[in-house]
């Protein structure tokens, strides 16, 4: 995100008023952001713990909303949304289903 200081109050109001608009809609799962108080913490198979995180993610900021919607196509229009709101691009993801969850 890129967003001056003086824009954060607009982005922070406009990003809370898209997800209402998802809640209203029926759509909106759950969402959150990352707590960047709290480093992250990598633990092995083995229960070994440590304070790391995947190289990749290690400037990772933000945080994700999972809506359920009815194709792609809509999954783009909310994305945008989003991202105007936010003021930055959204990555989109798709949850693969697994029938024993």
């Amino acid at each position: 995100m890129d967003t001056p200081d003086q824009d954060w109050a607009a982005a922070s109001e406009d990003s809370h008023a898209v997800i209402r608009e998802a809640k209203n809609a029926g759509v909106y799962i759950f969402g959150g952001g990352i707590n960047a108080d709290v480093a992250p913490l990598m633990v092995a198979a083995d229960g070994t713990a440590t304070n790391d995180t995947y190289p990749q993610t290690k400037e990772l900021d933000g945080g994700f909303c999972v809506l359920e919607l009815p194709s792609r196509e809509a999954a783009v229009q909310w994305a945008a949304k989003i991202a105007e709101a936010c003021r930055c691009p959204q990555e989109l993801r798709e949850f693969h289903y697994d029938p024993e969850i």
